[in-house]
């Protein structure tokens, strides 16, 4: 594929991505209700595409995507751990900020853009599965990991027993938190009703896909107009936070991939996965611990912007 082609394949994509940020940017949207149109593609519009893609495949299908689930779960989980060891041990970050600054270094924005881009080079049948296994990884394993090494460092600065957890009920917690989230909970229990022989009818799958179908459109816009609301901190942490995200990451992942020995296809799909920009949900959490707030927030922006570079890049030697 050509370097045009693919600017081609990705012109409408940063379009309304552009559409969303003059949106935010000016005042068509604020905070509240930028969280709703996110709530609406991460709660509603992704789940039900992914139950009715999931529900709609041949169980073998799943079988050959083992070697890409594992790929994403090192490429994801692991390059999380790899970034708090170096923070915690290197450059001496307490837990909380460690975990922090690499949950935002490790979490793509897969929810939002894994559809369109993706599904522009294979097809929207064909990617749902790679998506849903990501939204399982980073829901039901990187989100709670995070939040767990964050509330232990938060819970060792902290005398009063009254504000500590022990660490088995907040490991309890979080995975709960994160099985229950519908980027989690849909697509496991639809793999899960797959495995056991079942698939959906026509009428129930057509109902979901009129919902699902808007994924695209809803979770670009959503992107932009996040952007658009926020303010830019051009810090170092910031900084190393998006080039970790768009660079480091889909660079490691791409080795992973050879390791593991994926399929052309499967090796462009797990790349591209991760190198999408930083999570607004990552960021979200990092507000919540109040820690490396302005930092986030910005390399959330930051890697957006850096994307409309390394996407079409990555694309090229990829696909």
């Amino acid at each position: 594929m050509s370097f045009l082609n693919i600017l081609i394949l990705l012109a409408p994509i940063f379009f309304v991505i552009a559409l969303g940020w003059f949106a935010g940017h000016f005042g068509s949207y604020d905070a509240k209700s930028a969280k709703g149109v996110s709530t609406l593609v991460t709660k509603y519009a992704l789940p039900a595409h992914f139950v009715s893609s999931i529900l709609s495949t041949p169980k073998d299908k799943f079988y050959s995507q083992i070697p890409l689930m594992i790929s994403l779960i090192v490429g994801i989980v692991g390059f999380y751990v790899i970034i708090l060891l170096i923070l915690r041990f290197l450059f001496k970050y307490d837990l909380t900020n460690a975990s922090m600054f690499s949950l935002n270094s490790a979490q793509p924005t897969f929810a939002f853009m894994g559809i369109p881009v993706l599904g522009s080079l294979f097809g929207m049948q064909e990617v749902a599965i790679p998506i849903a296994i990501t939204g399982i990884v980073v829901n039901a394993m990187l989100d709670p990991l995070a939040i767990i090494v964050g509330t232990v460092g938060r819970s060792s600065k902290k005398q009063d027993e009254n504000n500590n957890e022990s660490i088995w009920k907040v490991t309890g917690k979080s995975i709960l938190h994160g099985l229950s989230e519908p980027l989690a909970f849909a697509p496991l229990a639809s793999i899960i009703l797959v495995l056991l022989g079942l698939q959906i009818p026509e009428l129930p799958q057509k109902m979901l896909d009129m919902l699902g179908d808007t994924t695209s459109g809803i979770a670009l816009f959503a992107v932009g107009v996040t952007v658009g609301i926020r303010n830019i901190k051009f810090s170092i942490p910031a900084l190393s936070i998006a080039l970790l995200k768009v660079a480091a990451q889909p660079a490691l992942m791409f080795v992973i991939a050879m390791i593991f020995g994926l399929s052309s296809a499967d090796m462009t799909k797990a790349v591209l996965l991760v190198a999408f920009p930083g999570s607004a949900v990552a960021a979200m959490i990092a507000t919540n611990f109040e820690s490396q707030e302005a930092e986030t927030a910005s390399a959330f922006v930051i890697s957006a912007v850096l994307s409309i570079i390394s996407l079409p890049i990555l694309i090229a030697i990829t696909a």
